[in-house]
């Protein structure tokens, strides 16, 4: 299968081409010929599978315009959960619609809103932007009366931080014919719900098993004490001579006190989280994809959208709060094919979450020792009991919602019913 073959165009052929994609990846193939036949999508992949290109470029192709000249009236919106993404996605989009006489802007926290408007003014195609700073545009008069498509990437990701209020305001102000392409790492209730309210007639494309890791990722886990996770990670970079490492702790805290440890070590590192300016994280991030620095630590804000070419590692300092959040820190390695190593580091107080995560992703991550760095198994975690009872809790509940046979509805339940609604009215 080509991209040719898939009905992409040629000047959006020739563009990829200079970047190098050659043969379409799987949710490529399944995707862009949906889109271009204005089907809405509810697309299921693993991080780093493509799935810019197979709304980008069947987008683009659909919203070209024939002459520079002509009025412009915004007719694509693109949402994505962090200025991060947004801006990776105005990028790549720019860089497919090189030969497209298309005007595309982006819409972030951090930038000039003032500025941003008077772009806004001067007539753009398509609209790349996070749901809050959108937000303030339309509050200010943005008009989406005239929207084509509208896409929502990483959808899971934002309703995790709590975009469902932006993304129900904005659905109602779309006009009532338009195309939706929904793509989400990992499937969820939550992101099933959305669908329901935001698509229709949609096809479903599950490029992959749900809520799975990337093949090609190793994954495997390390026993170590709390106290010496900073010692045997030092070690491990060092001793295996690992030229590029991403490494995610939970908490900006933790980022910052894990960035002094490593430096100690000898190690060149640098850290990104929610309290660097935007202008520190972008230079951060560039130094270590250029090689200047070995290890970037990081919290969650990094686990979407970054995109670095051949990152042959990740290390999971800390396990994240969220389960899903493993499947994205994890997708940053193992890109478009390659091979990745994902390590993570436990302790005992890691024991219930690791579970989560393996249910999650529906296997078992191998755990080991590393010589030298064996847990003492005098030590016990002091809410060990209480934390054991509710994960036993959980696991009761859910095996108990899953069996739980229908309700007959019968005579006797209505007058229980009944009673019920008439005390709680008196």
């Amino acid at each position: 299968m080509s991209f040719e073959k898939l009905g992409v165009m040629k000047p959006l052929l020739s563009a990829i081409e200079k970047l190098g994609y050659e043969n379409p990846t799987s949710i490529q193939i399944r995707a862009i010929p949906l889109v271009l036949a204005k089907s809405d999508i509810f697309a299921t992949a693993q991080t780093g599978t493509g799935k810019t290109a197979a709304f980008g470029l069947p987008m683009l192709q659909r919203l070209r315009r024939t002459s520079a000249d002509e009025n412009r009236t915004l007719r694509g919106i693109i949402l994505s959960p962090t200025r991060e993404l947004s801006i990776q996605i105005h990028e790549d989009l720019k860089n497919y619609a090189i030969n497209l006489k298309l005007n595309i802007a982006l819409l972030v926290g951090g930038k000039d809103l003032e500025s941003q408007q008077r772009t806004l003014k001067e007539g753009v195609d398509i609209v790349i932007a996070t749901p809050g700073r959108i937000m303030e545009h339309i509050d200010r008069g943005l008009n989406l009366s005239a929207i084509e498509i509208f896409v929502l990437d990483e959808a899971d990701r934002m309703l995790d931080m709590g975009f469902v209020k932006e993304i129900r305001r904005i659905h109602p102000l779309l006009p009532k014919r338009h195309q939706t392409l929904l793509f989400s790492a990992t499937f969820s209730d939550k992101v099933r719900r959305l669908s329901k309210l935001i698509l229709n007639k949609p096809v479903f494309i599950e490029s992959s098993k749900r809520n799975s890791t990337v093949d090609k990722i190793n994954q495997i886990a390390y026993m170590v004490d709390r106290e010496r996770k900073a010692e045997l990670l030092a070690y491990l970079i060092g001793s295996r001579n690992f030229r590029q490492v991403l490494v995610f702790t939970k908490t900006k805290a933790s980022a910052d006190e894990l960035v002094i440890e490593l430096t100690k070590d000898g190690l060149k590192c640098g850290v990104i989280h929610g309290d660097k300016t935007q202008a520190n994280r972008f230079k951060t991030l560039n130094q270590f994809k250029e090689g200047h620095i070995k290890v970037l630590v990081a919290t969650d804000i990094a686990s979407r959208g970054l995109d670095i070419e051949h990152l042959p590692y990740v290390i999971n300092y800390e396990l994240p709060a969220i389960p899903e959040d493993y499947v994205h820190r994890v997708g940053r390695t193992g890109r478009a094919g390659r091979d990745g190593e994902a390590i993570s580091l436990l302790d005992i107080y890691d024991k219930y979450d690791v579970k989560e995560i393996e249910r999650l992703i529906g296997i078992q991550i191998p755990k080991e020792l590393v010589e030298g760095f064996e847990p003492d198994p005098n030590i016990r975690r002091k809410d060990e009991d209480e934390v054991k009872l509710k994960s036993e809790h959980k696991k009761a509940v859910v095996k108990r919602h899953t069996k739980k046979a229908p309700v007959k509805i019968t005579a006797k339940l209505l007058k229980t019913k009944k009673k019920r609604k008439t005390t709680k009215r008196d």
